[in-house]
């Protein structure tokens, strides 16, 4: 805990206030001459978070530092309080959290995805053009009747959603973390495992079982189209984190769809609520929970889904149906409500990027920057300013009045 983290942890006073956090993972995009200067959501019709902005404030988060891109684990770990370079999650730990999957000292996760190969070898599409989740099921299947252990260690496949899988690897001596085979883009094979930490006998042990994983793994796959190899990145063991309720003295909920968010909540010691599937659903579920925690983290995929994509139409609508859908929320309206990205996915990159993201922050107390729209644009001009987004909890404490005065 770092001096400042005791610090708030000193002046933090119980509140009966209810806080919520919608993320639109990956909102923040940028503004080109092919998209007439217009983002996504500056080019979305908002009505309900354009009404709700003429009672908040704006600013831009810096997900890590600038000039650094994030993966969704620091961008969620920042939005979450913590320090995302001090507070490193693999992938795969975090994927394995969501699927339910209870993760033993020592064990190795890898967040996996099935891919598109060439008869040479290399990767010709990532994401094996995004197959059905019951086709990688179908392929997990397959993998885990034919490879039960590698070596000296026992391997457990569980499937997630679209082309997503897990790689558990459980034994004596293992750690993470180790590289991403994933090359990053495709026309290159498939990276060899290798530890982050060529000192570290553990990891170095973990890298050897995941390279000969893939060579037994490999043949079984090789008629399958358009799936017919994988990608494994965040690899790595579950570190020791103080948990949510510890550090802000809230009992959190997470409504997520996908597993990943899910292990990400479950990590900081969030209570998963399955069930939601649509927006409309996860904040109908918010409703009904609303009395029994004081915080609720509400993720919404589909903005960075079409920004990896780089479907500027289909990421608008995607920011138009969650607006449509926040009345529902907004029965019960918290006391302190944040809107925001983990990170920005501009469409013209088609990933990740280190672009600050958009943050509008509404309570009793937050006044107003008299902005007409929550946008880019808009968040620049925001009394909030560019901050990291480390702070956007204490941000929201303070809104809350769970901060006593500092000193005399």
């Amino acid at each position: 805990m770092t001096q400042l983290d005791t610090l708030y942890s000193q002046l933090t006073l119980p509140t009966t206030a209810k806080l919520a956090l919608i993320v639109m993972d990956g909102v923040g995009d940028i503004a080109t001459k092919d998209t007439e200067f217009l983002t996504p959501l500056e080019a979305a019709a908002t009505p309900n978070m354009d009404q709700l902005s003429h009672e908040a404030i704006q600013g831009r988060m810096t997900p890590v530092a600038p000039g650094i891109t994030p993966g969704s684990g620091p961008g969620h770990l920042a939005l979450f309080g913590y320090d995302p370079v001090e507070t490193q999650v693999g992938r795969g730990v975090i994927e394995a959290l969501g699927l339910g999957i209870e993760l033993k000292p020592g064990d190795v996760a890898a967040r996996a995805n099935f891919c598109s190969l060439d008869d040479s070898g290399l990767v010709t599409d990532r994401r094996a053009g995004r197959i059905e989740t019951e086709v990688c099921e179908r392929l997990c299947d397959i993998l885990a009747s034919k490879i039960k252990r590698v070596g000296s260690a026992e391997v457990m496949i569980q499937a997630g959603k679209g082309h997503r899988f897990v790689v558990i690897f459980r034994g004596a001596g293992l750690e993470g973390p180790i590289l991403d085979t994933d090359p990053q883009r495709e026309g290159l094979p498939i990276a060899k495992a290798i530890p982050a930490d060529a000192s570290s006998k553990k990891a170095q042990k973990a890298a050897d079982l995941i390279n000969a994983f893939y060579e037994v793994a490999l043949p079984l796959l090789k008629d399958e189209q358009p799936a017919n190899g994988f990608l494994m990145r965040g690899i790595a063991h579950q570190p020791d984190i103080p948990t949510f309720q510890e550090r802000y003295r809230l009992k959190p909920a997470c409504l997520a769809v996908y597993p990943m968010y899910k292990g990400l909540a479950q990590l900081v010691g969030m209570t998963k609520i399955e069930g939601p599937q649509t927006i409309g659903e996860q904040f109908n579920r918010y409703l009904e929970l609303y009395d029994d925690y004081d915080f609720f983290f509400i993720h919404y995929k589909y903005t960075d889904m079409y920004g990896e994509d780089g479907n500027f139409e289909a990421k608008k609508k995607a920011i138009e149906e969650l607006d449509e859908a926040l009345p529902i929320l907004l029965q019960k309206r918290p006391d302190v409500l944040a809107i925001t990205g983990d990170h920005s996915t501009p469409c013209p990159m088609k990933g990740h990027s280190w672009h600050p993201q958009p943050v509008l922050l509404s309570s009793a107390f937050s006044g107003s920057d008299k902005l007409d729209r929550f946008t880019e644009t808009g968040a620049n001009l925001g009394s909030l300013g560019v901050f990291e987004a480390k702070f956007l909890m204490r941000h929201m404490q303070a809104h809350a009045r769970m901060f006593d005065k500092y000193g005399a």
